[in-house]
């Protein structure tokens, strides 16, 4: 009974849609599935639903919107927010989560490539969250490059220096 009303809501819904007023037939059938879909264009075994009334579209007063595109600029800044400069980074798997932010915003096509102690770590991605594993005990510097579509260095961030904690274990033999 509740399905039967949602559907007969969602059909009422989608008569009185401006999308429809062009459309001069539309029709109705069930999927495989026993779902039952609308359509403009028949399909086997589709019955054309008879509309009465046609659809009048009211036009609405858009002067007020800012319908002009935004430019994005391409003056990116990258930054490191974790782990902050100086940490010491307690783990004794030598596990760090790294997370960065881009700034105005980052589009498709960028990736990410994080510097370990001035090495490539991994192969750049399209996100800027980075876990590292088994990293030694000691000092490390971590900075990341932000790279355009054709590998192009396009913004850096500034280094962040950690020190990485692990509990060991001397021998005594």
């Amino acid at each position: 009974m509740r399905y039967s009303l949602l559907l007969l809501t969602l059909i009422i819904t989608l008569l009185s849609c401006n999308t429809f007023a062009t459309a001069t037939k539309i029709y109705v059938w069930r999927s495989d599935d026993g779902i039952l879909v609308f359509s403009d264009s028949p399909q086997t075994g589709a019955e054309e639903v008879e509309i009465k009334e046609p659809n009048t579209a009211s036009s609405v007063d858009t002067s007020m919107l800012d319908l002009t595109p935004k430019i994005i600029k391409d003056d990116y800044q990258v930054e490191i927010n974790q782990p902050k400069q100086n940490a010491t980074v307690r783990d004794n798997t030598g596990s760090v989560y790294i997370a960065g932010s881009i700034k105005p915003i980052f589009k498709q096509g960028l990736a990410i490539q994080l510097l370990l102690d001035g090495k490539p770590h991994q192969p750049p991605q399209s996100h800027s969250m980075f876990v590292l594993r088994n990293i030694d005990r000691g000092e490390h510097i971590i900075k990341m490059q932000l790279l355009n579509e054709k590998g192009k260095i396009i913004a850096l961030s500034k280094p962040i220096t950690f020190y990485m904690h692990r509990a060991s274990v001397n021998n005594a033999n």
